[in-house]
């Protein structure tokens, strides 16, 4: 454990795009004092629901690093039987429950991400089924019996359905308190999480004591907003950048924020200091800095921690070219068409949008436009979602703002 770190460093932790500290003085005590000389046990607990990460995801990896550099140890949970239940954590109706099957895919590339942030020799990994595996109905009765109905529905997202009429599986209740447990199996000192895993950090601190342990600290982090400027990033929703994304793919969706999440993703994702931060807010309500200039710079630090330096170059390289130079990009995969096709079909079997109807509704919007005549020709929008497009070699379709395809015959 790195020797009495700095106030700075611990203010670092503690602050830098944090939500909550539950007990910030008794916290700050634990990294300014130490654990009776022990690293910390930091917490964190993983649902494999998809397959890929996005950069949400990395906004609490990055703070376990943070952790992790002060000498302290990253305890890692796979949630594979919280998963097969279904996480109800600022759902307005249930979440679809995996099987152990697909909990056992996804955790493969959870845990290829994970390590692209975190190291791993600091970093314990455990499964719910070491512990969970073993128990029986009187354990499960048991630990049940350690929270009360309205208790439960002190919860937000419990209190809102049941307001609205909207159903609520006695297994959902399930789910914080087998969360909670995780910390005791684990002996946790700290958790992580963010602000909608509030409630079940803190049944895992509640349950501790019970079983003859010390409480839990707690430290959530503030959630990015996806592509769409409003709504929590997600996979369900669509408007999230994958962890695993190309550079140039990244750095002009990170271009298409609005400017207005600029501050909490320069906090969430950068090393950026404060003191410049206030210095881009304050120039640009001058009016002395475009705020374009400081959103390429927030690309390249962010594709940076991604990929390197060099990629993050290239990636502004191409998306000036393509939306200030107005000139399509260089590397527009081909895509092999071999008979002609609607462009509702295409665009979905080209994997430009997950579904039909999200394809529509992109042309409904005018985002799609075909380039017969590849990059020396003229666009034509296409506003008809019955449109047939025709096998011509070289052709480009363009959907939405960054997504093309090549027509190969």
């Amino acid at each position: 454990m790195k020797q009495s770190p700095t106030n700075k460093e611990i203010d670092h932790i503690l602050k830098r795009g944090v939500a909550l500290v539950e007990k910030e003085a008794d916290l700050r005590r634990l990294l300014l004092e130490g654990n009776k000389g022990e690293p910390l046990r930091v917490k964190l607990g993983v649902d494999p629901t998809h397959y890929d990460l996005t950069i949400g995801h990395a906004v609490v990896f990055r703070k376990l690093r943070q952790f992790q550099k002060l000498g302290h140890k990253t305890v890692v949970v796979i949630g594979d039987w919280t998963a097969r239940l279904g996480d109800p954590s600022g759902r307005v109706e249930a979440r679809k429950a995996l099987s152990a099957e697909q909990v056992a895919e996804n955790s493969k590339t959870y845990l290829d991400q994970f390590f692209r942030i975190v190291d791993s020799e600091q970093t314990e990994v455990h499964r719910q089924t070491e512990w969970f595996d073993k128990f029986d109905l009187g354990d499960a009765i048991k630990l049940l019996g350690y929270k009360t109905v309205a208790q439960m529905l002190e919860r937000d997202d419990f209190s809102k359905r049941y307001k609205s009429g909207i159903e609520i599986s006695l297994a959902e209740f399930m789910y914080p308190l087998l969360q909670g447990y995780d910390s005791v199996a684990l002996r946790s000192d700290v958790e992580l999480g963010g602000t909608d895993q509030t409630f079940n950090l803190l049944v895992g601190r509640d349950l501790q004591p019970i079983f003859g342990q010390a409480s839990q600290q707690i430290l959530t982090m503030n959630l990015i907003v996806g592509l769409d400027g409003e709504k929590k990033m997600g996979k369900s929703l669509d408007n999230y950048i994958s962890m695993t994304a190309p550079a140039k793919d990244m750095f002009g969706k990170l271009m298409s924020l609005p400017d207005k999440t600029m501050r909490t993703y320069f906090e969430a994702l950068t090393e950026i200091d404060e003191e410049e931060l206030d210095e881009f807010d304050r120039k640009m309500a001058e009016g002395t800095l475009n705020p374009r200039d400081v959103k390429l710079r927030m690309a390249r630090e962010i594709v940076t921690e991604f990929h390197n330096a060099e990629a993050a170059q290239e990636g502004q390289e191409a998306f000036i070219r393509q939306f200030s130079e107005r000139k399509l990009p260089t590397d527009i995969p081909d895509y092999h068409l071999a008979a002609s096709q609607n462009v509702v079909e295409l665009i979905v079997s080209a994997g430009l949008a997950a579904s039909n109807n999200k394809a529509r509704e992109l042309i409904k919007q005018g985002g799609v436009s075909l380039f017969a005549r590849g990059e020396s020709g003229e666009s034509e929008r296409i506003t008809d979602p019955n449109t047939t497009i025709e096998v011509i070699d070289g052709a480009i379709l363009k959907v939405g703002k960054r997504q093309h395809i090549r027509i190969k015959a």
